[in-house]
């Protein structure tokens, strides 16, 4: 009886490091996808074990090319929101840039709260546009600066809960300065900067964005 339980514990081992491996295999990896303006282009990190609703709805928009031909349509600086505004932020605002009226591509998703996630709206953070929760579909937003009431709980959404997060900007960070710095009196950028493609890419491709200061 004792042999056969030492026999058995390297097995089990065994077994256990190769159900791990596989496992360690099969999880969601880190995306990179780099998006090509005008201006230059950024590259966004998104990770699928983070909000996998989000980030699955945002790389079908990558993979079918719908975001080709979309822009950078809206600059929201602390100089250009009503004074009686309470809660200001500073983003840069792109995608498809749809009416109301207009159904997007692809269904509007659920909404993935920075509760539910863990993340935080933190600089070069992206995050979605959205009207009521559930609405978002293909606009997208960039954090400039730390944003803490755009996440769960902040005040900036009368509804409290936040928009969802889910990537990060990881280079190309001068060319979205400078996007920022196109700011105006109004928010809706005219003309807007046109984004021309957004494509996954490798790890190694990212040395090659340009990072424009």
């Amino acid at each position: 009886m004792h042999r056969r339980t030492l026999l058995t514990l390297p097995l089990l081992t065994v077994t256990t490091i190769a159900r791990t491996t596989h496992a360690q295999a099969q999880a969601p990896a880190t995306v990179l996808t780099r998006v090509e303006t005008a201006l230059g282009s950024f590259v966004i990190a998104v990770d699928p074990s983070r909000a996998p609703v989000t980030v699955a709805n945002y790389l079908a928009y990558v993979d079918a090319k719908s975001l080709d031909s979309s822009s950078v349509y809206r600059i929201v600086t602390p100089a250009n929101q009503p004074d009686e505004t309470k809660h200001k932020i500073s983003i840069v605002q792109w995608g498809l840039n749809l009416a109301d009226v207009v159904k997007p591509p692809l269904p509007a998703i659920g909404h993935e709260t920075t509760q539910q996630t863990g993340l935080r709206h933190l600089d070069g953070t992206v995050s979605m546009a959205r009207n009521g929760p559930g609405s978002a579909a293909a606009e997208f937003f960039i954090c400039i600066g730390d944003q803490p009431e755009l996440d769960f709980g902040g005040r900036r959404n009368p509804d409290g809960l936040g928009f969802a997060a889910f990537g990060q900007v990881v280079a190309g960070l001068g060319v979205l300065q400078a996007l920022y710095r196109l700011g105006q009196a109004a928010q809706y950028v005219k003309p807007p900067v046109a984004v021309l493609t957004v494509r996954r890419v490798r790890a190694e491709e990212v040395e090659a964005t340009a990072d424009k200061r």
